[in-house]
Parts: structure tokens; sequence; C-alpha cells
């Protein structure tokens, strides 16, 4: 059966080619996403500055002892005494502790903002290495070296003097020297004394790098620095890992990755089983008249079964050893597309070796298997009078496995969403997305049954406004309704995912608008260029004139603990029992809290947020009492116990716990505060009130006035850029559903040959047959794009309850008008363009057609 297998391939060229298109496609977005699991998996950040040091202890950013990972959102500083202690461990020849802080350089862009750049300690520049290329290193709390590319860019020289806006303020440095390195477009070094101070954190570290003496095994000396540091939150880094101590922020998005690679994999995976199943079953179908005359000399259903799954299987592999060069392509393309939209770290590197090439190959192999199967089942278990009857009249059979599976998907759909609608608003997408793929799965299957009722909704109408090419359109599908399923399914699936998942992601992004809004009630918004303001600031806002109110704004996160305190073994043992629960926090100024911002007490009183005291969202302070001490952890890891003096409602699942500003802020990366909000005073112009509070900026340098609107634009950035990713996932999976579509036309359209043949036999003319086939496009393209509609509805309804508490979901009418568009132009577009090339020069018809 392979000899004919193999022999039968180049005479079905139209359905082989659909096919292959369809499992090579697939095969190279699943062995794509493979290795971007696999990437996230081993979360590998080459180090950039800390190249010089094989090993490098940082703090341990993750709470450990928990069932799932959680990860510190502020960085854990490390005591400087440390790095003498490591000095002493047998194997160390030196340790060099490592400082970097924001900074600014005003006007060296040519800008108004100036120039970003990041400052270390001198003594760190031998991990890159930097050299010194002009002067000398800074041996003084007034002297700085500057980055050979970035002092090239700013004009400056050794001896030169600049201003550096850092942690508040602004200081005056003499440029001691210039240094080249990997990377001295954005690099300025101190003093280590010097950045000690202006990090506001004297004699705390972020990490060391520790050299190894010659001849010592590094092996040997990690294991002794392990030994060293035991039971403390101390990470021990070596190889890729320590990327991780330049940005901690791999460590999460690392993690997020695995999630979103999963996800992303697993829809696409489902996409790819539905088209190449469509696609194979569709190529097997038009081959009816070959499989009934097969049956009727003798071939016996365990030999077509054979012949079908030799066929699939070998174009299969064709497919995929392509697919096995270009996939990781494909991943490296898709994780520089996260890094570009800033869903993950540039850092992170593409790490994926065989194993997802091998998976992703096998899931192909496998998928078309099983489809083969599936498509032969029929056509190997008719008679053979029946199979050569049934090439010339479709018997309406349906399969009571397929209508019961069918049934299952659309249950299943029904419980996915509601448990879409009980979802918090943001988690909604996880639930709603799946739920989009069992609906569309449900449809699948029962898709002649569906295809036919709405067809006989369609038909009286168009035969009504087409006259004899309606009618004969009409006499088609009704007489191949399962013809008419496999070329309306596509257009479904592309249709229902298009519609679904762009509207959720604008119905997301609209929700997220709306709690922003709705916690906004300041007239203006106070920055600073130098990192942010010191928390004295507020209070100085607060007494100019035409000031209503004034509070800190500093965003964190934080950790509510169960009663009894998940511990970690330092070796990310799982606890079994409670768990920590993980919450927005906001450190506020309660003088102006609830003039300035949306909060509002529902229990006790957010005036009494002061010193070690918290409010808590009223869902998350379930079973406790006003005046009740909440254990909790803070963004950079620290326990600590503060009293609940009010609760405060909030949309759920964008709730936020209020923590004062100043207990706050000794927690946070920067300890600054990064936005005042000021409201005005009755009377006030915002412009009055914005030329005050700019007065200020003599005393706090790089201090920026914006108003509400700057705020909601900046809000509105930051979403987009967040939506950037999930665009980005949904252009490759719609694409993949639209080429689906317009390879199931051409296929559907091309292996009509014959029967246009006999239509010209008895006097249709080519005009004809085109209009006969544009209103059959038609009504494909209409009932695709129906029961996509349908899909995209019973997706984006749960969704919409959940996220915005109405059933209509968010978003512009002009994405649902350019799907459908796009859906009926290309099914029409598609369908005309193949019937055209099938009815040139018609061989095997001696007179072709009449024009």
């Amino acid at each position: 059966m392979i000899r004919i297998a193999l022999r039968t391939l180049r005479f079905h060229k139209s359905g082989f080619v659909a096919s292959f298109i369809a499992l090579f496609l697939g095969a190279v977005i699943v062995v794509g996403c493979g290795g971007l699991l696999e990437t996230g998996i081993h979360n590998a950040a080459p180090p950039q500055r800390l190249t010089g040091a094989p090993i490098v202890v940082t703090g341990d950013q993750r709470y450990l002892g928990t069932e799932r990972e959680l990860v510190f959102a502020e960085r854990i500083h490390l005591d400087a005494k440390l790095a003498d202690d490591l000095a002493a461990v047998p194997g160390v020849a030196a340790t060099v502790p490592d400082v970097s802080f924001p900074a600014v350089l005003p006007g060296s862009d040519g800008g108004k903002s100036g120039a970003k750049v990041t400052g270390h300690g001198w003594s760190s520049a031998r991990l890159t290495p930097y050299r010194i290329t002009q002067g000398a290193a800074p041996s003084g709390p007034g002297q700085v070296v500057l980055g050979a590319g970035l002092a090239e860019k700013a004009g400056l020289r050794p001896g030169g003097r600049i201003e550096l806006l850092v942690h508040g303020g602004a200081r005056r440095y003499q440029v001691s020297g210039l240094a080249a390195g990997a990377d001295d477009q954005g690099q300025i070094f101190l003093s280590d004394s010097e950045a000690g101070r202006v990090t506001g954190r004297p004699g705390k570290i972020d990490s060391i790098g520790v050299l190894t003496a010659p001849g010592a095994d590094p092996a040997q000396v990690e294991s002794a620095v392990r030994k060293a540091v035991a039971g403390q939150p101390i990470a021990v880094l070596t190889g890729d890992d320590r990327g991780q101590a330049e940005n901690p922020a791999v460590i999460a998005d690392g993690g997020d990755l695995i999630a979103l690679a999963a996800a992303f994999g697993g829809l696409s995976a489902m996409v790819v089983v539905f088209v190449v199943a469509g696609t194979l079953g569709l190529s097997i179908q038009q081959r009816q008249r070959h499989m009934a005359l097969l049956r009727a000399i003798g071939t016996t259903p365990g030999q077509l079964r054979r012949l079908i799954l030799g066929e699939t299987m070998i174009l299969a592999i064709f497919a995929t050893v392509p697919a096995w060069f270009l996939g990781p392509w494909f991943g490296r393309l898709l994780l520089n597309g996260f890094a570009t939209t800033e869903a993950v770290p540039d850092t992170i590197a593409f790490r994926a070796g065989t194993v997802p090439q091998a998976v992703g190959a096998a899931a192909a192999l496998l998928t078309a298997g099983c489809a083969a199967l599936v498509a032969a089942h029929r056509a190997a278990r008719i008679r053979p009078v029946e199979a050569l009857a049934e090439t010339s009249v479709q018997r309406r059979r349906f399969s009571v496995v397929r209508l019961v599976l069918g049934v299952l998907c659309l249950g299943g759909g029904g419980a996915l969403a509601v448990g879409t609608a009980g979802s918090d608003g943001p988690d909604a997408a996880g639930v709603a997305t799946p739920a989009a793929m069992v609906w569309v799965a449900g449809f699948g299957l029962l898709g002649p049954l569906l295809v036919r009722a709405v067809s006989a909704r369609l038909l009286r109408p168009m035969r009504a406004v087409s006259g004899l090419a309606g009618e004969l359109a009409a006499r088609n599908t009704q007489s191949r309704t399962t013809r008419l399923a496999a070329a309306v399914m596509p257009v479904m699936l592309a249709t229902g995912l298009a519609l679904g998942l762009v509207y959720m992601q604008t119905t997301q992004s609209a929700g997220a608008e709306r709690a922003f809004q709705e916690g906004l009630r300041a007239d203006l918004v106070v920055t600073s260029q130098a990192g942010g303001l010191p928390l004295d600031a507020v209070d100085t806002i607060r007494t100019q004139p035409g000031v209503a109110a004034a509070t800190a704004q500093i965003p964190s996160l934080g950790y509510l603990e169960p009663d009894k305190p998940v511990t970690g073994s330092g070796s990310g043992e799982e606890s079994a029992g409670p768990q920590p629960i993980e919450l927005p926090l906001r450190g506020v100024t309660s003088q102006g809290v609830t003039r300035t911002t949306g909060y509002r007490a529902a229990a006790g009183s957010l005036d009494a947020l002061h010193g070690a005291t918290v409010a808590l969202p009223t869902r998350y302070a379930g079973g406790h009492r006003i005046g009740d001490t909440i254990p909790m952890r803070l963004g950079d890891g620290s326990r600590i116990g503060l009293k609940l003096v009010a609760t405060i409602g909030g949309r759920r699942g964008y709730e936020t716990g209020l923590v004062p500003a100043s207990t706050l802020i000794a927690h946070t990366d920067s300890g600054l505060v990064p936005q005042i909000m000021v409201s005005a005073a009755p009377g006030t112009g915002h412009a009055q009130l914005a030329a005050t509070v700019s007065k200020l900026a003599e005393k706090h340098p790089g201090l920026r006035v914006a108003d509400q609107k700057a705020l909601t634009t900046a809000q509105e950035d930051q979403d987009d850029s967040q939506a950037g990713m999930a665009y980005l996932v949904l252009a490759v999976v719609i694409g993949y559903a639209v080429i689906a579509l317009v390879n199931t036309q051409v296929l559907a359209t091309a292996e009509r040959r014959r029967e246009f043949m006999l239509l010209h036999l008895i006097g249709a003319t080519r005009r004809q047959v085109l209009r006969m086939m544009t209103m059959e496009a038609v009504l494909v393209s209409m009932a695709g794009i129906a029961l996509g509609a349908v899909v995209a509805v019973l997706t984006l309804v749960p969704l919409s309850l959940s996220v915005l508490d109405s059933a209509v979901p968010s978003g512009s009418p002009w994405i649902l008008i350019s799907v459908v568009a796009a859906a009926f132009g290309l099914t029409v577009a598609t369908t005309l363009l193949s019937a055209r090339t099938v009815l040139r020069g018609h061989p095997g018809d001696p007179a072709g057609l009449r024009q």
C-alpha cells in the first residue's frame, strides 16, 4: 500500500498541496512555541556587565515555600560586608561589589528630557571589563567617569563638568576620565562610596562578583560560596543565570514566558488540529470516486485505511522536515516580538534544543495521522456499491459519535462561559480563550447540521435575487452539505477567532482603563526626571497656594501571609499549607488620599493610615476586623505586621491595598515618590496651579507637572505596550486561520473540474458557471460569518459581564466591519479566482467552454 500511496500523490496535486501547506505552517508554529516554552524553562539571561565574574551573588527574589513561584517586585539588597566575608572563602581570589542606579544627564541629547544613563561604583568596572581610555578613575565624591560613547555623543572631555539628576536631586561632577567597554553609550561610574550615597542606601549593594583564584576548581568554589550564605535569602548564580543579578525582572518575566508560551502553543495546537483535520478530510472526501473504485475491485477496509494513512504520513514527513529547521527561527522571531512589546526582558536569550523540535514534529505527525484515520473511517467502512452510489449522490448521514462529541463540546463551552463570567476581570481572558476554542470545536463537529440549518435560511433570499445562478447554487448546497460544511468551517474559524480574540483584548483594555479612571480624582500629577521626589515634597506641595490636597502615589506589590507564615528551606521546597495572596499595594499619604483618588472606606477610616497600618480591599479582609494585625510581606521580602484601619471597595480583580507612604517607601527600589497627585482648591485654575507648583523646580531639579490628560495618556501607552504582546499572538493564530480559509476555498473549488465540465455539456457558459460559483461563495461566506459571530458572542458576553458588568463588549465597530468584510472578500475572491483557473482551457474537454 505504501507503493500505491507514493504513486497516487502526483495524481491529486491540489489536495496534497493544500494539506502540505496546512501541515507545514502548523508544524512551524508548534515547534516555535515549543522553543519558547523551553526558553522560559531555562530562563537564560546571559550577563552583560558581569561577564568577568564566574560566580555572582545577589539577593534571592523568590518567595520560597509556595506552591506556585512568586517573585518579589523590589530588589533585595545585600549588606556590603558580605563581600569581605566571601573574600575569605577558599578558592576566592577577590570579590567585587556592584551597585547600579538610574540617572539623567540633562540636555546631553539635545532634547528637553535629557539622556537616561545607568550609574555604578567604579570597582565593578572590572567585571565587564571597562578600561580607562582618557583621564583617570574617580577618586573622590565629586568625580565621574563617563562611557566613551556617551562622552562622544554629549561632547564631553576629561576636566569638563556635568550635572546629574539622580535620586530626586541634582549633583555636579567633574569628568575625571572616559572608559571604553561592551556598552559605553549609557554608563557612568562614581567612586564606590559616592555611589552608595547617591542611591540613598549606604552600606547596601546589589550584587557581588566572585573571582576565582588561579587553579581553583570553579565548581568547588561555587559550593563553598553556597555554604557560606546558606540559610539567607541569597542566590548564587553561574552561567547564563548571572544575568538575573543585573535585571531581577528576568525571574518573574521568565516565568511568565512559560505560561505565555504554553497558552499560545495550546491555542495554536488546537487551531492546527482543526485546520489539518478539515483540510485532509476535504481532500479525501473529494476523492470518493477513487475510493469507491478501489472498494469495488476488492480493496479491504484495512487496506484503504493504510493507503490513506500512508499518503498522509508521507506528506506529513515532507512538511515536517523544513518545519524542523524553520521552527526555532520562528520561535526567536516571537521572542523578539515579545521583547519589543516589553512583555519579557530583552536580555532573555532563546534557548531551545532538539526536544521542542522533536515534540513539535511528533505533534504534527500525530495530528496528521489522527486526521487521516478519522477521514478514512467513513470511506473504509462503506460497502462498495454504496460507495459508488455516493460519488454521484451524497447520503445524509451523521455519526452518532460525532454528535455526542459535539454536544459535549457545547456543554464544555457553556461551563467555561459560566467560569468566565465569574472570574476576576483581569483573569477572565484566561478562561475565555479556551472557551472560544471549545465553542469552535463543538461547532466544527456539528458543522453539517449547523450549516444545513443556516443555509436553509439563506437559500430563499438567494434564489429570489439571483435567478438561475442562485437556483443552481442552492441545488448544489442542498445535495452536498458535507462539502459545504467543509468550506464553511474555515470561514467560521477565522471569523470567530478574529472577532472573539480581538474584542477580548479591547474589552480587557477598556476594563483596565475604567478601573484607572474610577480611581483618578486629581487635577495634576507631579513627577521628576531625577527618578522621583523625596517624601517631604508632598508636604511642600500641599502648602502651596491653590492646592486643596496632595498625596503620594508609590506603586508596589505585597503578599498577605496566612495565619501560619509560609517558610522555605532555601531549596525551593513547596508548602502544602495555606498560601500567600498577591496584592497590588499603593503607598499614600492620608491627608489627601480621598481628595485626589477614588479610594473610599467601606469600613474604618482612611485618615487613620499612619505608621504600620493598612487598608485592604473588602474581599481580601475577610475574617479580619478593624484593628486586627495583618501579617504581610512587602515588595522587598520584608515581613511586617500592619494594623487594619479600613476596608475599601473596588472593581473585582483591580483592587489595591493602601499603605502609608512613609512605611512603604523604604521597601522600594528607588526610595522615592514616583508621583504626587494634586487637587486644585475651588476657584484655582489648572494652569494657575501648574505654574505655582512648577516653581518648586528650583528646590527639586527635574520636577515636572502634568495634567490629568497626560496621566491618562501615559496609562494608555502602558496598556498599549501590554496589548502589543496579545496582538502579536493574535496575528499568528488568526493569520494561520486566514491561510486555512484561503487554502480550503482553493481546494474546494479546484476539485470541481468534472462538475464544471458536465455543466458545459448541458449548455452552461463560463459566465454562468462563475455566477453560480459567486452565489455559492456568498452563501459559504455568510454562513461562516454567521456561525463565527455566534462563537464570538458566546465567548465575549461572559467576558464582558466579568470585566465591564455589561453584556456588550468594548471596541470599535470598525473591528466587526473589517473582519466581516475581510472574511467575505477573501472567500468570494479566492473561490472566483480558483474557478477561473479551473475553467481556463478545461483539460479533458476538447470543445472548451463557450464564451
